[in-house]
């Protein structure tokens, strides 16, 4: 079977390669995608020169769904509804595979979504169910990054759980804080951001506050850090200045550079620090169980789409991620008719 892929050659230009693919395993055809912070860095050529010129050329985007076209084993039917895993394990490991050294991910270490078909393993696939929102759903794998984090967070936190802050007003941010009202529904969200407009969007969220105008009185039990970058630097000094003694401060945001952390105070205060990153399969079963169970999340979720793009050729992909470069909040949606 013939298979066309988009790849990025270099910042700002793909090129079309064709691959063959074999019937075995799972075969999707995908439906509609999201571009992440991620494969904007790589089209803007904003990594590393180094990391640019080992992972290129690479097809992007890890955010999707689809239909399946075929399965081997007979899992699933032709035309189900599925959101693809893009972590893909290549050996056992101690810990998770979501931070294990052995596996690799669409899009970073190997060919994203960006394709006719993909084949992918059966535990790589997740069934929808056919209700759900197709645009929403297309970022179930930034939902199951939160949702990851917060399982983390829920065995490791020993003090109470009233007053949560999540720092970052982006898309991170707004999920995070929308899974913690969900999961704690007893407790006090609280969300720190720059942009009030943004804030504005954070309707569930009990208090809101801009990062340069917050209460001389106001603490935290825990912290949830969604910045990423430079700026991350300034959120999580916030964090710790704010946060009860052995609470804990959990780190999603990506920077390329160093970022130095307080860690006198940490020693002082006796808290817990927990890296998050990426998510596994349990992870997205989680995020679709908790959709079904909650669909007005859906309502919320749809706030957060700025722009859908229809892509039909390769002119069509550049525009998207010209459009979505100068966004300044919310997702960019691909419906994939290629």
């Amino acid at each position: 079977m013939i298979n066309i892929v988009y790849r990025l050659k270099s910042p700002k230009f793909f090129e079309e390669s064709i691959d063959e693919i074999e019937l075995d395993g799972v075969v999707v055809r995908p439906t509609y995608m999201s571009i992440c912070q991620a494969d904007q860095r790589y089209y803007q050529g904003s990594r590393p020169a180094e990391i640019l010129d080992k992972k290129l050329p690479m097809a992007l985007i890890h955010e999707a769904i689809g239909e399946v076209v075929f399965d081997s084993e007979g899992n699933f039917k032709s035309g189900d509804k599925v959101v693809m895993i893009p972590n893909t394990p290549c050996g056992e490991d101690v810990c998770r595979a979501n931070y294990s050294y052995k596996s690799k991910f669409r899009g970073s270490g190997f060919d994203g979504f960006t394709s006719d078909l993909i084949k992918l393993e059966s535990d790589r696939v997740v069934k929808l169910p056919e209700a759900f929102n197709n645009y929403v759903s297309s970022f179930i794998e930034l939902m199951s990054v939160a949702y990851q984090g917060i399982t983390k967070f829920d065995s490791i936190a020993i003090t109470p759980k009233s007053r949560l802050g999540v720092w970052g007003d982006g898309n991170l941010g707004f999920i995070t804080a929308l899974f913690l009202k969900e999961t704690y529904p007893q407790s006090k969200i609280i969300v720190f951001g720059k942009h009030q407009d943004n804030l504005n969007l954070f309707s569930f969220a009990d208090e809101i506050y801009r990062i340069h105008d917050v209460p001389d009185d106001l603490v935290i039990d825990h912290g949830f850090e969604c910045v990423g970058s430079s700026a991350s630097q300034t959120a999580i000094e916030q964090i710790i200045d704010l946060i009860n003694p052995q609470g804990t401060v959990n780190l999603f945001g990506v920077s390329e550079y160093p970022v130095p952390i307080n860690t006198r105070m940490i020693l002082e205060k006796g808290l817990t620090v927990q890296g998050n990153s990426r998510s596994e399969r349990e992870d997205f079963i989680g995020v679709v169980r908790l959709l079904s169970e909650n669909p007005q999340l859906f309502d919320y979720l749809e706030k957060l789409i700025t722009n859908v793009c229809e892509i039909n050729s390769l002119n069509d992909l550049k525009e998207a991620f010209d459009r979505d470069s100068i966004s300044k909040f919310g997702k960019t949606i691909l419906k994939w008719n290629k």
